[in-house]
């Protein structure tokens, strides 16, 4: 069995682990022990993200977009669960390409690894 898991303190940190065992709980118990090790910090600005980003893992495509206060998590499948584990309370976000939910969750992380924080852009542009 395969299980894939994420994990999440609703306060800007997410992580995710995939793992395989003969039988269902230890899969999940081996991917929740990844997950933990994998945990990412998401640049929050504004009860939004910080800016827009398109990013590709494998087949799967995922554009992530800041939304306005009051928007909410406009996001669908695997991608959705991520961003309120994360913590993430308005983004818009649409899947491109493959439908595979792993795929589509390392592509989120993926984008959230990509992101920088408002200070940081501000910096660079300096």
């Amino acid at each position: 069995f395969r299980a894939c898991v994420a994990i999440g303190d609703h306060k800007g940190q997410v992580g995710i682990g995939v793992a395989k065992a003969a039988d269902v709980p230890l899969a999940i118990s081996k991917a929740v022990a990844i997950a933990r090790k994998n945990l990412i910090r998401i640049p929050l600005y504004e009860d939004t993200l910080p800016h827009a980003v398109r990013t590709k893992f494998g087949a799967a495509s995922v554009l992530l977009k800041p939304a306005p206060k009051g928007t909410g998590i406009i996001a669908g499948g695997a991608v959705r669960s991520v961003l309120e584990l994360g913590g993430v309370p308005n983004v818009v976000s649409k899947m491109l390409g493959s439908s595979n939910k792993v795929n589509n969750v390392k592509a989120v992380f993926k984008a959230f690894s990509k992101m920088k924080s408002k200070e940081t852009l501000a910096q660079m542009r300096k």
